[in-house]
């Protein structure tokens, strides 16, 4: 074993993946919530599958990049 093995940064991929887990489970909740029959509930399932791409095409549009 080296040195250097034990003072490796943290994984950048599972933090990541924890955040967009959360705001995916949360998305769902807020979607259901709101959905007033099962086919609006599935479709809001899809929909918390997808916002982070719309909120980023969004952001880039508004900042004209």
């Amino acid at each position: 074993m080296q040195e250097n093995d034990c003072k490796k940064p943290m994984n950048n991929n599972l933090t990541s993946g924890s955040i967009y887990g959360l705001a995916f489970i949360g998305a769902v909740f807020y979607f259901i919530q709101h959905a007033s029959s099962f086919w609006e509930g599935v479709l809001g399932i899809l929909k918390a599958a997808v916002w982070p791409a719309v909120l980023m095409y969004k952001l880039l549009e508004f900042l004209k990049l």
